[in-house]
């Protein structure tokens, strides 16, 4: 993806989106995570439990598994700015899981970019509107608020990101 001039990206905000591309959550993916998380509940990795005993029809995504995904998604939707240093995940104001992620099932992120605001010179802060959508589901898996930070090259702030 060729990168945006940071001038661009600033001037951006309301404007800028991104989609990534369509990304499948097997089930090798969920236990995966279960492990790296020790979250085993039945919901996530017993396929025939979760289609017995929930209302969900099998397993089911780890919220915390589609938020991650996020930084994946993210390289894919939205271009780099042409001179940072570096972009770093700063957080974000909101997080909310709104529908469940069946074990494979397709899941892509939409980005819009809504605010850029410089804290210090060449230190920016940013906020995106993200929805991560499920194919074939119309209310989203996931809603949140996600805050970045990005340093220009051309400042001289060392690594002092407060």
């Amino acid at each position: 993806m060729e990168e945006i001039a940071a001038s661009d990206w600033r001037a951006g905000a309301g404007r800028l989106a991104g989609t990534s591309e369509w990304m499948t959550v097997s089930q090798r993916m969920i236990d995966t995570f279960a492990d790296a998380s020790h979250d085993h509940q039945f919901i996530h990795v017993d396929v025939e439990r979760a289609k017995a005993e929930t209302p969900f029809g099998g397993t089911i995504a780890h919220g915390f598994l589609t938020l991650s995904l996020l930084s994946k998604m993210v390289v894919e939707a939205l271009p780099p700015v042409a001179e940072a240093r570096i972009s770093i995940n700063y957080g974000f104001d909101r997080i909310r899981f709104l529908s469940p992620v069946p074990a494979d099932a397709k899941v892509r992120g939409h980005f819009r970019l809504t605010e850029v605001s410089e804290r210090k010179p060449g230190e920016f802060l940013s906020k995106y509107d993200v929805t991560v959508e499920i194919e074939g589901v119309d209310k989203p898996a996931l809603s949140a608020e996600w805050l970045g930070m990005t340093i220009l090259n051309s400042t001289d702030q060392g690594d002092d990101f407060e």
